[in-house]
Parts: structure tokens; C-alpha cells; sequence
């Protein structure tokens, strides 16, 4: 903790969206197979929904396939739908408590869409780290009223806040710019 304001606890939320942004990114379906790219599923299990990885193991046996090993036998229809409804153009094939998921070539437009789809998540993580500033800018601002913080210490405070503001956004770009790189790779 230092001063009223605690700028650990900035920090970790600015860090929290570049975490968000990672994974959201990582579920990106590039050229090649990733089990990431069914992070987002979830299923229809046991009365509620739950991610696709607590009723299956997700492999990735050839470089443009995946596999799901469903464990429980009357989930393998759930999960199939669940993958299907996931908007992520995949259409799996059932082989028993195993599920082949092809994925298909990406061509150009599909590409410039996935690119769309990450400026998204992009744009989301930044207004996430500009909440965070927000909060920590109004409270400096509170402490400062109510005379518990200096002006000259509420102004370095600022300081630091905006700098980790602009460390966040930065960072953003740089992610983002590595993974439009890679999806438009050919």
C-alpha cells in the first residue's frame, strides 16, 4: 500500500486486462490447431453449463485437427452441440465417445473478420485499463479533498497511475499487433 491510494492494487487490475486479452486472443483461430481454440465453449452438463475442458480432453493429434475425448457417454451429443452453436465455424465429426474437428483452410475474408475480432477484444482490454485509471484518478482525487493526501503527492500519484495506464495500452498494442500479424499469415 502506498499513500490512500494502493497502486499494487492498479497494477494488478491493469494487469488482469492484459491477462483477459490473452486468453481472448489465444481462442483466435489462426492456421494451425490449438486446444485454446475451444476455451470459450461451454456445454450443457448435469443441469448447468460448464467449459468444454471439465467433461473432455482436448488433443491435438495432426497439425489442422483436433480431438475431444468425451469422458461421460451422454454427454459426447451435448458437447458436439455446444461446439457447433459456438460460432467458431467448426463442424466436428463423432466417432464414438470421440469427436474429430477438422479446421477448415482460413481464406482472406475470414482472416480480415478474425482481425475485426481482435481489435474487439483489443479495444475492450483498454477501456477495461481506462476504468481502472479512472478509479484510481477519482480516489487520489477524494484523498486529496479530504486532506488525508498532499497535492504534490496526489499529482505524483497521477503520474505513476498514467504511466501504468500508458504501460497497459501499450502492451495491448503490442499483443495486438502480434496476433494479426499471425493471423494473416498465409
Amino acid at each position: 500500500m502506498s499513500g490512500p491510494v494502493d497502486l499494487n492494487d492498479i497494477k494488478r487490475r491493469m494487469d488482469g486486462a492484459i491477462t483477459a486479452f490473452k486468453s481472448d486472443i489465444a481462442s483466435l483461430r489462426t492456421g494451425r490447431a490449438s486446444a485454446n481454440i475451444l476455451d470459450p465453449i461451454t456445454v450443457e452438463a448435469y443441469g448447468s453449463r460448464v467449459p468444454l475442458n471439465q467433461v473432455a480432453n482436448i488433443s491435438v493429434p495432426e497439425p489442422r485437427m483436433l480431438s475431444v475425448s468425451v469422458w461421460d457417454k451422454q454427454m459426447v451429443g451435448a458437447v458436439d452441440r455446444g461446439i457447433r452453436e459456438s460460432n467458431l465455424g467448426l463442424n466436428p465429426i463423432m466417432d464414438g465417445q470421440n469427436l474429430r474437428i477438422p479446421l477448415p483452410e482460413l481464406n482472406e475474408e475470414r482472416r480480415k473478420s478474425l482481425v475485426k475480432v481482435a481489435h474487439d477484444y483489443a479495444e475492450k482490454a483498454k477501456v477495461a485499463a481506462r476504468h481502472v485509471r479512472r478509479d484510481g484518478m477519482d480516489a487520489l482525487k477524494k484523498a486529496e479533498k479530504d486532506g488525508t493526501l498532499g497535492q504534490d503527492d496526489s499529482r505524483a500519484q497521477s503520474e505513476k497511475v498514467q504511466k501504468m495506464t500508458d504501460d497497459t495500452i501499450s502492451e495491448v498494442d503490442r499483443l495486438l499487433a502480434e496476433k494479426e500479424k499471425e493471423i494473416m499469415q498465409v
